[in-house]
């Protein structure tokens, strides 16, 4: 992608990175000192004789006569070869150079390793890993605390309540918790559409990517590729409203945020598990003359945009500019191949045909949708159309691949009156493949099942699997992870 010149710096003001009891955040490397990048060389093996959890990213070799496609279960082991050599890409562990100084990782006990124990050995099989197309990480604090309201916009209001106590470091810390609860859920990948951006008062920190780097690390620090999808926010809907003062945290002239995306970019560059997207927040949020130039700030990489999810959306829109929100961001040459729609829950006709025409993709996050009772988009309409459809845990209220894949085809079903709109192998593709791809990932990872009740008798994963079958990875113990979720969700209700 060609990368644009630095700007100049935009003045900002000093931002307080440290609450009491916390370490401050230091993310950003000095002059002349080396970006964070993953090590090359192979992990040490720890006391316990194994070697640090790595997926493969090749395929299983076929056996004489398998035309199967690639992303169909069929079970092999996912460990390092014979040889110690790793099989690509590891994940890079806080307690490595380029982890976050002062974190503890997350280390496997006993019982863990009993449970994968001989290594390698995936008693239920494997099946490719999930890409999380979109996920607000700090929505995860919200989980079983906020469940009331009325509608979307009153649960909203919740929302906005925890993005306003967040700092850089809290805010580290629960996307890093809520991360690794994604690992271990078996997920190689995670589209973060971004824009908790300021301090409360709406000032950019002292370093004005102080969040949006605390994110990558997050990611990278618990084994998970990241697409850090940066979000533009500039008004609080198309009459003019006042911004609600949590909105100050979220609203960038457009001049300064290319800025920060362009340097956020060039810094991520060669990095292979980090890629830096752009987002339009919505249609609302947005003008219509900072459309195109949002969608041309990085003219190859990702673009996602949320639109259509609420009929109160649509209908401000039309009333606004007498043009649907897929029309109206048609008109500004937003869609393409690499434009992802999410939600895409209230079409018509021609907002159908356009997104097809495009050929881009739709993600839907049907436990989210659900829980927020925003309605049921036209997934196999979309999919008949052209457009390649992906999942996203959005606000995390559900982190589970296997959930968003039935709930999916389920809801399609209850749309429709028919079974037969999704099958496995359609699943899987949006599921795995045409997921990762949206955020402009390759990943042939794989994730190991165990056997159990739930799925005894089955013969497709998909249908009968759930979170609590993915056989955790070995540097991940998911007892340390649930503890820090609750210290940390503790901590930002404690805020309120």
């Amino acid at each position: 992608m060609p990368r644009p010149s630095a700007p100049e710096p935009v003045p900002a003001q000093q931002g307080t990175l440290a609450q009491k009891g916390t370490v401050p955040l230091r993310f950003m490397p000095q002059e002349g000192a080396v970006p964070f990048r993953f090590s090359p060389e192979p992990p040490p093996v720890n006391d316990k004789g194994t070697v640090p959890f790595r997926f493969s990213p090749e395929p299983p070799p076929r056996a004489a006569g398998d035309e199967r496609e690639p992303d169909v279960c069929r079970p092999y082991l996912a460990d390092a070869g014979g040889d110690g050599e790793p099989k690509g890409n590891r994940p890079l562990t806080s307690h490595e150079p380029g982890g976050r100084t002062g974190t503890a990782p997350f280390r496997p006990t006993g019982e863990v390793e009993q449970r994968r124990s001989p290594r390698g050995s995936n008693p239920g099989g494997t099946v490719p890993a999930f890409a999380n197309c979109h996920s607000h990480a700090f929505h995860r604090a919200l989980r079983g605390r906020f469940s009331g309201g009325a509608d979307f916009w009153t649960w909203r209001d919740g929302m906005y309540a925890v993005a306003g106590v967040l700092d850089p470091d809290l805010y580290h810390r629960l996307a890093r918790a809520t991360y690794a609860e994604m690992r271990l859920a078996g997920y190689a990948s995670v589209g973060e559409f971004h824009y908790v951006h300021h301090d409360p008062e709406g000032r950019p920190y002292a370093e004005p990517n102080v969040v949006a780097e605390g994110l990558v690390e997050a990611a990278r620090s618990v084994g998970l590729r990241i697409c850090l999808l940066e979000a533009h926010y500039a008004r609080a809907g198309f009459d003019g409203e006042p911004l609600h003062p949590v909105q100050r945290r979220f609203v960038d002239p457009l001049q300064r945020w290319q800025q920060r995306v362009a340097e956020l970019a060039a810094r991520h560059a060669g990095d292979d598990r980090v890629v830096i997207g752009a987002a339009i927040h919505s249609v609302r949020a947005v003008p219509e003359d900072d459309l195109a130039a949002v969608a041309a700030t990085l003219p190859d990489a990702p673009l996602h945009v949320h639109v259509s999810e609420q009929p109160a959306e649509n209908a401000a829109c039309l009333a606004a500019t007498g043009r649907t929100p897929v029309r109206l961001l048609a008109d500004a040459g937003v869609w393409g191949p690499r434009t992802t729609a999410v939600h895409a829950t209230h079409l018509d006709a021609e907002d159908l045909a356009v997104l097809g025409r495009a050929g881009g993709f739709a993600c839907f996050c049907p436990t989210t949708e659900a829980e927020l009772a925003d309605g049921i988009g036209p997934s196999v309409a979309l999919r008949e159309a052209g457009v390649r459809i992906t999942l996203g845990s959005d606000s995390n209220t559900v982190i589970d691949g296997f959930a968003e894949a039935r709930g999916l085809a389920m809801h399609e079903r209850l749309r429709s009156g028919r079974r037969d709109g999704w099958d496995a192998a359609a699943l899987w593709r949006a599921a795995a493949g045409d997921g990762h791809a949206s955020l402009g990932f390759i990943v042939s990872d794989r994730l190991g099942l165990a056997e159990s009740v739930q799925t005894a008798g089955g013969s497709e994963p998909l249908w009968t699997a759930g979170v609590a079958d993915v056989l955790p990875p070995p540097d991940l113990d998911p007892g340390e992870v649930a503890a820090e979720l609750s210290a940390v969700v503790d901590e930002v209700w404690s805020r309120l």
